[in-house]
């Protein structure tokens, strides 16, 4: 199965801690809780492109399974990480202290994260 669609928030679940994480001050966490946020997905083999919309603003990642890859977050920062495929459901990829996978569950994208720090928290994201 591709991961090949256009998928809207469903719900999220301990997004604040994440934020937190990320270093967002309380205003703007409040801001990107309250935007509509779609993210969409194209695969071509191992190529992989994740554009996330969040309101007005758009970010597109290009990433290969196996290859380091430079990802722009919607903080603007700029990070390293490694994306791997588990099976043919579910992306993994690791960055600096935070892991995130991408579950296709028949018409949904389940996206969790979960961080390697002294406080570690997993946040649940579900695109329907």
């Amino acid at each position: 199965m591709a991961f090949n669609g256009k998928y809207e928030l469903e719900s999220q679940e301990n997004f604040e801690p994440l934020m937190k994480a990320l270093g967002l001050s309380d205003n703007i966490i409040q801001k990107y809780k309250d935007l509509s946020n779609v993210i969409e997905l194209t695969q071509n083999g191992n190529s992989f492109q994740a554009t996330y919309n969040y309101g007005s603003k758009a970010i597109t990642n290009d990433f290969t399974i196996g290859q380091e890859s430079e990802f722009l977050s919607f903080t603007g920062h700029r990070v390293k990480a490694l994306a791997k495929l588990e099976g043919e459901n579910k992306l993994v990829i690791t960055m600096d202290g935070l892991t995130a996978t991408m579950d296709l569950s028949g018409d949904k994208i389940i996206e969790g994260f979960w961080d390697k720090t002294e406080s570690p928290f997993e946040t649940i994201v579900t695109f329907a």
